[in-house]
């Protein structure tokens, strides 16, 4: 992971924050009110001014952070504009610098492109307000990932847990299956599922982004955070003993076809939404009894199916993996300031403070990493749940390791990562051919 060893960071001179006039509410004693009678971070006077935000985000994820916005709207008098990157967020954005028009402000969802990024001078670091703003919110590891070379530029506004196994409580309770604690117990109570006659696992094969999440959760507890830290760097190679270990690992549940949903064949053909609804559409006789994937499932149990959460649908801890600790994955997207200017600084202050997360948190469908956001503030107990899992980890957390490497190892639809998991989900018994097919494209990836 970029940045672990490193606990000092560089950021823009105080004399930014004394023209922005940023400070705390309680500590200023300025006005302002949140709404529910909190402090609230004080911000400048932006009458006239407009700020552009551009985000991958679209439906309700974008619907609820335009709520967000239209409180800085209203603190500041600035006009906000949001700016949709589609997809493929590092090519909108790099066009629109090339040609000298980039927003203000950018959520970039991998540190691999905000690595990329500030090492092409594209980034602004953040001023001493959001500095501020970060210390007190975010816990080191977050300002790690959001740093190049000792200077901090990103600051994590959404985050994932991707270490999360959902499953429908009326086939458990059929099958008279318990929520297991280590990967022995869950593949031997995906045993007992199948023998009660329910496909166990649902595998969203179709998708490689998600077989990137199963192959780091295990290696995570298994070889361990430091070996994790090493492979996601390229500092050891795919061909390491730590990874044939992970994926035989793996192989002992992609091999079994009777554990997965359609068997290999299904698994391979499934996209991430259809295995979500595989098993939660028929509660009482769904295609599989548990998928695996971050909390953002439960926006599409809720948007695709009738379960009700927390109820109907369940979840446990990804399992620990040959006497390791429980692995805690995450994801997340970090804001970056594209241009040095006082709209730009202040939207990164808000988005660092504890008013921004508590505005997108009470809406639902949505996690924050920061710490001194009170977890009443999530809707729904299962939305508690998860969110305070990912801050009992503190800094032991690491950070999806595809998204931290180059696009066209991580991030690409159909090569590098993607292609060799998938290519393995079809064959897993061929651990050698995917160690191999894995080094030689991260070789690649990381010489350009």
């Amino acid at each position: 992971m970029p940045g672990t060893r490193r606990r000092r960071f560089r950021h823009a001179g105080a004399g930014t924050a004394a023209v922005l006039a940023l400070c705390l509410t309680v500590a200023c004693g300025g006005g302002g009110d949140s709404g529910n009678g909190d402090a609230v971070t004080e911000l400048p006077d932006l009458t006239g001014k407009t700020v552009q935000v551009a985000a991958v985000w679209t439906g309700s994820e974008q619907k609820n952070f335009k709520k967000a916005l239209q409180e800085f709207e209203e603190r500041t008098g600035a006009e906000v504009e949001f700016v949709p990157t589609g997809d493929n967020v590092s090519s909108f954005l790099s066009s629109r610098i090339e040609d000298g028009s980039p927003p203000d402000v950018a959520m970039l969802p991998q540190v691999g492109v905000l690595q990329q990024f500030a090492e092409k001078g594209w980034l602004k670091p953040v001023d001493d307000a959001t500095y501020r703003q970060m210390l007190m919110n975010l816990e080191t590891g977050w300002h790690d990932l959001g740093a190049h070379e000792g200077t901090t530029y990103g600051v994590y506004f959404k985050a994932a847990n991707k270490s999360l196994v959902w499953y429908n409580t009326a086939a458990f309770e059929k099958a008279g299956a318990s929520e297991p604690k280590t990967w022995k117990d869950f593949l031997d109570t995906a045993q007992r599922l199948a023998d009660s006659g329910v496909d166990p696992v649902s595998v969203g094969g179709a998708d490689g982004w998600t077989l990137t999440d199963w192959f780091e959760n295990i290696y995570l507890s298994q070889a361990g955070p430091d070996m994790y830290d090493r492979l996601a760097a390229h500092e050891i190679p795919w061909t390491d003993p730590s990874v044939e270990k992970a994926l035989t690992t793996l192989g002992d549940l992609f091999g079994e076809e009777q554990l997965l949903a359609g068997g290999n064949d299904g698994a391979r053909a499934t996209a991430f939404p259809e295995s979500v609804t595989k098993a939660f559409s028929d509660l009482e006789d769904p295609e599989a009894a548990m998928v695996y994937e971050g909390d953002f499932v439960g926006v599409n149990i809720t948007s695709d199916t009738d379960a009700e959460l927390g109820t109907d649908a369940k979840l446990f801890p990804f399992p620990a993996v040959g006497g390791g600790q429980p692995p805690v994955v995450t994801g997340g997207d970090a804001a970056v300031a594209l241009k040095h200017s006082p709209g730009a600084h202040a939207m990164m202050t808000f988005l660092a403070s504890e008013d921004a997360a508590r505005i997108m948190a009470e809406q639902g469908g949505f996690l924050s990493p920061n710490k001194s956001l009170d977890t009443a503030a999530y809707p729904s107990d299962l939305q508690r749940e998860i969110a305070t899992a990912l801050l009992d980890a503190g800094s032991t957390f690491r950070f999806d390791m595809s998204d931290q490497a180059p696009a066209a190892f991580g991030g690409t639809k159909g090569e590098g990562e993607w292609k060799a998991l998938q290519d393995f989900l079809d064959n897993p018994d061929d651990v050698a051919g995917a160690m191999l097919a894995l080094e030689d494209s991260a070789a690649k990836a990381f010489d350009d």
